[in-house]
This record gives structure tokens, C-alpha cells and sequence, in this order.
């Protein structure tokens, strides 16, 4: 694959006619908190069918399940191949990087999760509210004293309590915590034993809104992504039944502590930043492109000036490099061999780095207007930082492809 097909074009032209509409007259409220996302992105799905068809996948799914047939779909590698959930990613990252965030957390982390490690019970409890947007997701694995060491520094824990298990701690930078309905959580198993806490299997629960010692703290206020609500989760002596335990086992397999599925999660989430880079790269790219052609000094249009020029050209070498980098996952993905999670930690660390330094061309080519809310390369700029600490900050990146590099 070197370019989108025809079809993809109409489906992104599409999805620019419902953005022109339905967000940009309401990004000012989205920044500024007042309006969550979820009303927008609901509609959003439905205006493209996408609710109709998630819901009728995972109905074929589930049912495939149940007679004892392997499912069509399985989540993550069947997403980043597919080209119009990319597109719709790309497209709404350009003007809203919140609002297609906290969906990809709800649709893509927090359903793919209980998709690859629930029982048939548990997917048909959880899943047809989130495969629509119907039921708000949330993945909750970052705490206050782990961050990148996400599995090694967890400190939440839950203990047996006869059939049931209680849960304790707190997790924080949570998209969608606020006002999630349905909360994946990942927490240490306290055996009581003297095992160190670093060397804990890690279990996966789901929980939901309301539950007794379960709080979901405020929306953050933050530098970027205003669109997208993040907060803190605070466990108070939870009890859990062993329903809520994904598989119902704490048997992890050959994976004894238990966090590939917390990896694969990782791998999707960054695989996702490259689209959403993308995104934010094209913006920027066309934005500083219409303005260079009015605006003007010296009585000159500024698009002739060769130092504008580089600007543009070298914006352009990272849309291409990008592009590239996910027509290559794409077609992996199509041909069943997704990208490792070093690959996608090298996608992650070039994509987010590379739409960071294109949306502060941006600014600076704006010049002072670049500076102003009002011309939204500042927006852009601001959420295109965050995707350089999102889903792994890019120090932690370079460990993982250098691990993938000298595995062999």
C-alpha cells in the first residue's frame, strides 16, 4: 500500500464534512471542559453507521464464540488494518485530539481488553454497551509513583477475600475517569505470602460506575487534549466478585505476572499515536499552507520566502514518513503479523516527535497569530506535546525498540 484508494478518500471527505459541521463550532466548549465528548462522538458513529456495524460484528462474534468457532474479528490487529477507523482517527485528531482519544480508550483499550481475556459471559455483559459508545470505557493501569513503570511500580492490590476479592489503591491520568461507566483495572494480587510487590501477579478487573468505595475524581486541568477528560480513581476496600475477574482465573499462563495483556494494550495505544500524529501533521501542514499564501510582507506573499519554504518542505518530509510508517502497519496487520511492541514504541517515538516539531513550525511560521487560540496552530501545538508523554513517554520508547533490537 503507497496510497489511500478512492474509496478512502471519500470516506475521509466524509468524515471532514461531519468534523466542518458537527466539532469546529463547538471546539471552544470542548477545550474548555464545558462540553464532555461523548454526545459528538455518538453521533459520530452513528451518522457513519459505524454503531450498527460494531454491534452486529460483535454479535457474529459472540455467537461464532458460543458454537465453539474461532471469532472473525479479534480487536486490535483487525483495527489497524482497518482503513476508515485510521482515517477517522487522522481526521479527528486535526481538530480535536481529546475527542478521538477518549474514543479510542473506550472502543479500542478498555473493549479490547475484555474481547481478548473475558469469558464469553463477561463480553456479552460489557462489550455491546462499549463496541457503541452507549457505556463510557476507561483502562486504568497508571499510578501516581509508576508512570512508565507501569507493571513494576503498581501498588494497587486485591486480596482474596473468600470467594470475592477487595481492591485497593488509586490510578491516575485516566482518560475518561470522570464519567466512565465501565473501568478496566489492572491491580497486584496480594497473597499474603511476603512476595515482593514487584514480583506480584498482576490480575484485571472490570468495574462499574456507582460501585460501593469505587470514586472517580474531577477532570483534570491540563496543558493539552482539553477534549478529553482525565482524573484519578480512588479504590476503597472494593469488593469484587470473581464474575468481575477477566477469564475468572488467576491462572496468567506461561506470562506469570501476568501483563501481557497490559503489553498488547500498549502496542494498539501506540500504534494509534502514529495515526493521530498523522493527523495533527496534516493540519498543520494545511493550515501553514493557506496562510503562507495570503498572508503577506514587504508586499510579498511570505510562501515565496525560501526560509517559509523549508518550513513547508520539511513538514511534508513528515507527513510522508509517517503515512508510510502506517501504510507499513496496515498492510502488516492485513497480512497477520502485526507490529511488535518495539516496532510500535519506534512508531510512537518518531510520529509524536515528528507532529511535536511540525505544529511548532506551525506556530512559528503564524508568527505572533501563531500565539493566539484564535488560529489554532496553538491547539495543535499543545496536543501535539502530549502525544511524546501519552501512552509511554518517549524516554521509555527508546528502551523497548532497543530491547527489540538486541533480543536476538
Amino acid at each position: 500500500m503507497f496510497e489511500w484508494s478512492e474509496e478512502d478518500l471519500m470516506v475521509r471527505d466524509a468524515v471532514r464534512a461531519f468534523i466542518d459541521k458537527e466539532v469546529r463550532p463547538h471546539i471552544d466548549e470542548l477545550e474548555t471542559g464545558q462540553l464532555p465528548p461523548y454526545d459528538i462522538t455518538r453521533k459520530m458513529l452513528k451518522t457513519f453507521g459505524m454503531d450498527t456495524l460494531n454491534a452486529e460484528k460483535l454479535a457474529r462474534d459472540l455467537e461464532a464464540e458460543e458454537a465453539g468457532e474461532k471469532p472473525a474479528s479479534t480487536g486490535g490487529s483487525t483495527a489497524m488494518a482497518d482503513s476508515m477507523f485510521l482515517i477517522l482517527n487522522m481526521e479527528m485528531a486535526g481538530v480535536s485530539l481529546g475527542l478521538i482519544s477518549s474514543m479510542g480508550v473506550s472502543m479500542g483499550l478498555a473493549a479490547s481488553t475484555i474481547r481478548s481475556r473475558g469469558t464469553l459471559a463477561q463480553k456479552k455483559r460489557w462489550l455491546p454497551g462499549l463496541a457503541t459508545m452507549e457505556t463510557v470505557g476507561a483502562w486504568a493501569i497508571t499510578e501516581p509513583d509508576s508512570g512508565s513503570d507501569a507493571l513494576g511500580g503498581m501498588k494497587t492490590t486485591v486480596r482474596r477475600d473468600g470467594d470475592d476479592y477487595i481492591l485497593t489503591g488509586n490510578k491516575t491520568f485516566i482518560t475518561n475517569g470522570p464519567y466512565a461507566d465501565t473501568i478496566v483495572v489492572f491491580a497486584k494480587l496480594d497473597e499474603g505470602d511476603g512476595t515482593p510487590i514487584r514480583d506480584r501477579k498482576v490480575l484485571t478487573f472490570v468495574l462499574d460506575k456507582g460501585m460501593e468505595g469505587l470514586t472517580q475524581g474531577p477532570p483534570f486541568k491540563k496543558m493539552g487534549m482539553m477534549s478529553s477528560p482525565t482524573g484519578e480513581l480512588f479504590f476503597d476496600n472494593v469488593r469484587l466478585s470473581k464474575d468481575r475477574l477477566l477469564g475468572e482465573t488467576e491462572d496468567t499462563g506461561e506470562d506469570k505476572r501476568g501483563g501481557a495483556g497490559a503489553k498488547a494494550g500498549f502496542t494498539a495505544e501506540r500504534i494509534g499515536i502514529a495515526a493521530l500524529s498523522l493527523g495533527i501533521i496534516n493540519e498543520c501542514q494545511r493550515l501553514s499552507i493557506a496562510y503562507a499564501k495570503e498572508r503577506t510582507l514587504w508586499g510579498t506573499e511570505i510562501a515565496k520566502f525560501q526560509l517559509i519554504q523549508l518550513k513547508l518542505a520539511e513538514m511534508e518530509v513528515a507527513r510522508l514518513n509517517v503515512q508510510n510508517m502506517l501504510f507499513t502497519a496496515m498492510e502488516a496487520s492485513k497480512a497477520g503479523k502485526p507490529p511488535t511492541l518495539a516496532q510500535a514504541s519506534a512508531m510512537k517515538l518518531y510520529s509524536s516527535r515528528a507532529a511535536t516539531e511540525v505544529a511548532m513550525e506551525a506556530v512559528q511560521l503564524f508568527g505572533g497569530n501563531g500565539y493566539m487560540a484564535e488560529y489554532r496552530v496553538e491547539q495543535l501545538a499543545r496536543d501535539a506535546k502530549s502525544l511524546m508523554i501519552y501512552a509511554g513517554s518517549n524516554e521509555i520508547q527508546v528502551t523497548h525498540v532497543a530491547k527489540g533490537l538486541l533480543a536476538d
